[in-house]
Formats: structure tokens, C-alpha cells, sequence
């Protein structure tokens, strides 16, 4: 039987709107921000999840408790990329369209490999959906992590994430795992914000 996934990009930060690079680092949700949460928690609401996680940064455990009010296990793999040297610069710094065409450009400068963060992200991402009972999971996480891990079962969805400089905050990613298989299919991105806010 397959199960259902429901991953989640965190809600507007100070560094997102301030145009900050923001990968290991980390700053608060904004008051747009946690709209954007409890946006994504009513379009979740009828979704009865049997298990929740987050990466260790405060923008995603803040999100998650917003988007539902239970216990959740912190991990640190669920964490965005690291783009070493550049963390907490200004986004405009960054090497030029590195997403796509350099997707080792932060190796040089302490961060990650875009392949190292998709290998993590779906060894995680795996583990936690073989877990007994974890039939419908709630996994909050950031918007280059998710990026790659989307890339390598649904590379289509990189042509949408690059016309709109990113996935949105709080954008809510359906995705059904098969255990037989040990596969992804995304089945839905929605951002709530667009319909749900307050």
C-alpha cells in the first residue's frame, strides 16, 4: 500500500525578506510568515498525520507548530544546503545561476554539493517513510533541500521552480511513497498562502 508524504517549506523569514542567504544559518519567521503557516495548517487540517518531523532550524519548528499543534522529531539531514562562506550575505552575491548550471559552485567556499544535499534529503526522507505506521507523514523543511530532493523524482517540477525564483514559502509538496518500489511520485504542490490566509 502506498503512503502519503506532505513536505512543506518553512514560512517567510527575516532573511527571506531581506533578500539574506539562508542555509545553515538561520533567523525568524516574519508575522507574513506565520500567516503563511497557519495558511498551510487549515489547508491541511482534514489530514490526520501519523507521524511529523523538521530539520533543527528554528524557521522550520516554528512552522511546523504552527501548521499543527503535536509532537515532532527534529533532524538535522531534513536541514537546508549549507552555502558556506555566503551564509547570511546578500543573495545578489551568489554565484550566477548556480541552481542549474553549477550545482557544486558553494563546494569552494565551505558549503555543499547540490548532489550531497539530494543524497541526504532522500536517505532521510526514506528512512522515515519506512518506519512502521508512518503511512501519512508531515516533514517541514526549506526550499533548496526540497528543490533537490523534487529534482530527482519529479525534475520536471525544475523549470517551475526556476520561473519563480524558488518554491514559495509554505508551499505544500503531495507525494505518495511506494514501499515495494522504495519511490516518489509528486502528486500536487499547493501554496495555501494564496487561498488560506488570514
Amino acid at each position: 500500500m502506498k503512503k502519503k508524504l506532505y513536505l512543506v517549506r518553512h514560512g517567510q523569514t527575516l532573511f527571506n525578506r531581506l533578500h539574506k542567504t539562508q542555509g545553515w544559518c538561520d533567523s525568524p519567521l516574519t508575522e507574513l510568515g506565520k500567516k503563511q503557516a497557519r495558511a498551510a495548517g487549515k489547508f491541511l487540517q482534514n489530514v490526520e498525520f501519523d507521524a511529523a518531523y523538521a530539520s533543527t532550524s528554528e524557521r522550520t519548528n516554528d512552522t511546523l507548530e504552527l501548521i499543527r499543534d503535536m509532537p515532532y522529531i527534529r533532524l538535522k539531514d531534513l536541514r537546508e544546503m549549507s552555502f558556506g562562506t555566503f551564509e547570511g550575505a546578500d543573495e545578489y552575491l551568489q554565484p550566477k545561476n548556480w541552481f542549474i548550471d553549477n550545482p557544486s559552485a558553494f563546494v569552494q567556499y565551505g558549503g555543499e554539493d547540490m548532489a550531497d544535499v539530494q543524497k541526504r534529503m532522500n536517505e532521510t526522507i526514506t528512512a522515515i517513510m519506512e518506519m512502521e505506521g508512518n503511512d501519512t507523514v508531515l516533514i517541514v523543511s526549506h526550499g533548496g533541500a526540497i528543490g533537490n530532493f523534487l529534482h530527482k523524482w519529479a525534475p520536471e517540477t525544475v523549470k517551475m521552480i526556476r520561473s519563480q525564483r524558488g518554491i514559495p514559502n509554505c508551499t505544500v509538496s503531495e507525494i505518495e511513497y511506494d514501499p515495494a518500489t522504495k519511490t516518489f511520485e509528486l502528486i500536487n504542490m499547493t501554496d495555501p498562502g494564496r487561498w488560506y490566509m488570514d
